[in-house]
């Protein structure tokens, strides 16, 4: 099998990596060819092994068996038009973290083609020296809009994610984003919040100095990448605005027990709270 990857970070070489193992397991051929605007990261990844070659020519990956997008969301959307060309045959998958915008900018010569996807994994961590063949081990990945695409492509793409691991579930685009807002988007805002309210007080060191494993897990994604963030947060501006005002609202009831110190209350909120972890 021939694949190309475009993105050659955390996620793509990841991938990569999983899919290599996976051939390997089986004694079957695997070619991957990699692309990367960024030719540190391409040279890595091919002294790395993480792919067997590379090009910075999106028309060498359009008749492979397979084309990854792993890519900044505005990446993918600046490089659909470039996939319109791409064979019949071949199937297209984007693991970009918004998907209505993407799926609305996809051509229609490759739509049936083109599995708009969402692995729900990651680090804060990126470049190829941080690919993990475990990443997508055990973790969801949400199809979208599966309507639209050939089920030869469909399965095809399904089969390869849950050879590597993945939990499959599928979702309309636009529910993906709504919920991706409140689970990922929203989060990542917090995190970095956090870390700026501590950074912005005098002693910043000393309160660090304290710091245990709740505020290094909570404030571990705000090393997360702005340019990739910023990207997601404007795709997704609309259900991230109502996320984060309905963080913002219990923030405020929590502010307003404990200025009237109403405990009973912070202890009914925080029950509250507590039975999040009977859903999941």
């Amino acid at each position: 099998m021939k694949v190309g990857i475009v993105g050659l970070g955390l996620m793509g070489g990841s991938f990569a990596l999983a899919l290599k193992k996976e051939f390997k397991k089986r004694d079957e051929r695997l070619k991957i060819v990699g692309l990367d605007h960024n030719m540190q990261h391409s040279l890595e990844a091919l002294e790395l092994n993480i792919v067997d070659k590379i090009t910075d020519d999106i028309h060498d990956l359009l008749n492979l068996d397979l084309i990854l997008l792993a890519i900044p969301v505005n990446a993918i959307l600046k490089t659909l038009p470039a996939l319109k060309d791409a064979s019949q045959n071949t199937t297209i998958i984007d693991f970009g973290s918004t998907k209505e915008k993407i799926v609305n900018a996809i051509p229609k010569e490759i739509r049936p083609n083109f599995i708009a996807a969402h692995p729900m994994t990651g680090t804060e961590k990126s470049g190829p020296t941080a690919a993990d063949r475990k990443l997508y081990r055990g973790k969801v990945i949400v199809l979208c809009d599966t309507e639209e695409n050939d089920k030869e492509h469909l399965f095809f793409a399904k089969d390869l994610l849950r050879d590597i691991g993945m939990k499959i579930i599928k979702m309309d685009a636009k529910e993906h984003d709504r919920h991706a807002a409140f689970i990922s988007h929203m989060p990542h805002a917090v995190s970095y919040a956090l870390a700026n309210s501590v950074l912005k007080q005098e002693q910043k060191r000393e309160i660090l100095a304290l710091a245990g494993g709740g505020f290094k897990d909570m404030s571990r994604i705000a090393k997360s990448t702005p340019n990739m963030w910023i990207d997601i947060f404007a795709q997704n501006r609309e259900n991230l605005l109502n996320a984060t005002e309905c963080f913002i609202q219990e923030l405020q009831q929590f502010q307003e027990y404990v200025k009237q110190e109403d405990w009973e209350s912070v202890r009914e909120w925080i029950l509250n709270a507590n039975r999040l972890h009977e859903i999941i």
